[in-house]
């Protein structure tokens, strides 16, 4: 259990772009699968979702939600709510009325999972990606993703997603959230394009690690001239295996993504980068992870200073805990930590971090859905004395 010394910079304020934090607990964007099917392919946040949320919720505390779709085409899972309807915009009023009833700020990710889905959740429709590569084993039908590989974008088809972006940032804050992080990170689109195993084009959107950032840098002008950059974050992820990506440099690599992301003008930069720690695997254990990176030293502290001498602001997440997160704040490694597992699993989180209380075990077999819905997602206890 961490001591006062540690935890204690969790809990000092932080002024986020526009964003007035009183504490650095922040909580991870986590697909729970738990929206209500209106017609194919289009979920809307319900009562339960508004209850999830809700009891994360705190005074001053910053959440992320679920990736949310942009649009019909960009989603890849099924009971993911999206935000391209009248009817997930009203559904997500709700969900942010009542965050914001208990004083939280709740941030919108916006999510295309481009060749991560297959044609019979996209009503037929081929899935696109950065390449014609497919994503490795099966889809959520059970096909092959190899049976159905992603069409190559167009230029004009990467011009759409970028203006995409833009609109459902705008549709986020009619829904009422306090602004929006780009998922650029998991293998999903965004992150299709970073990763030279998966990008292979030969336009200007593929070679060099500049090229081949050149749809994130184009987004994130889209979202911030949308919302204002004060509300606009970012998510990456440079050492990530989920969905069959794995960068030969990624050090070099991204530190050149956000030595772009730090140069940008001040009404196009984000207000912060969000990156997932190396250890972090949704297969392999800690230490086989790290083992089995092709850098050196890979470690989150490459990108802190470039990211900091821009004026940008630094979220670390991935196996965070009692123990490592006041340090990463204490030694400087982030401006804040976010939780994802524990933050499923503990609905009083930071109340439980600041008192030293214990933290309930999560059950993983509930992440992505359950029966009822309600297990594993709104039924985890609030600390009882």
């Amino acid at each position: 259990m961490g001591s006062v010394d540690t935890i204690g910079p969790l809990f000092q304020p932080l002024q986020l772009g526009a964003f007035s934090l009183q504490h650095r607990v922040v909580q991870a964007p986590c697909t729970r699968m738990r929206g209500t099917k209106e017609s194919d392919g289009v979920f809307v946040p319900n009562d339960l979702m508004t209850e999830y949320y809700s009891q994360r919720a705190s005074a001053g505390g910053l959440m992320i939600t679920e990736g949310t779709p942009i649009s019909r085409l960009a989603a890849g899972y099924p009971g993911v709510a999206g935000i391209f309807t009248p009817s997930q915009i009203a559904g997500w009023k709700k969900v942010t009325d009542a965050v914001h009833a208990k004083g939280g700020l709740i941030l919108c990710q916006l999510w295309h999972v481009g060749r991560a889905t297959c044609p019979s959740f996209l009503g037929g429709v081929q899935p696109i990606g950065a390449s014609d590569i497919p994503v490795g084993g099966n889809a959520m039908d059970g096909t092959a993703y190899a049976a159905s590989p992603p069409r190559p974008m167009t230029v004009e088809d990467i011009q759409d997603i970028v203006k995409e972006h833009g609109a459902a940032a705008k549709r986020a804050m009619e829904a009422g959230f306090d602004g929006v992080e780009i998922h650029a990170a998991n293998g999903y689109l965004l992150d299709q394009f970073l990763h030279d195993n998966v990008n292979n084009r030969t336009d200007d959107y593929g070679g060099s690690i500049e090229k081949r950032s050149r749809l994130i840098i184009e987004t994130i002008k889209e979202v911030t001239a949308a919302v204002g950059a004060g509300r606009v974050g970012i998510r990456l992820s440079p050492y990530n295996y989920f969905q069959d990506t794995r960068d030969s440099s990624p050090n070099t690599n991204w530190f050149t993504l956000c030595s772009m992301i730090a140069s940008l003008p001040a009404e196009s930069k984000p207000t912060y980068v969000h990156m997932v720690e190396p250890r972090f695997d949704e297969v392999l254990d800690e230490s086989a992870k790290i083992d089995s990176l092709c850098e050196e030293k890979p470690s989150l502290d490459v990108f802190r200073p470039v990211l900091k001498k821009g004026s940008v602001a630094f979220l670390a997440a991935g196996n965070f805990n009692t123990e490592n997160a006041g340090p990463k704040i204490l030694n400087d490694g982030a401006d804040a930590v976010v939780f994802g597992r524990y933050f499923i699993s503990n609905p009083d989180l930071p109340e439980r971090l600041k008192e030293g209380l214990p933290l309930n075990k999560y059950d993983r077999t509930t992440f992505y859905g359950a029966d009822p819905a309600e297990k594993g997602y709104t039924d985890y206890p609030f600390y009882s004395k």
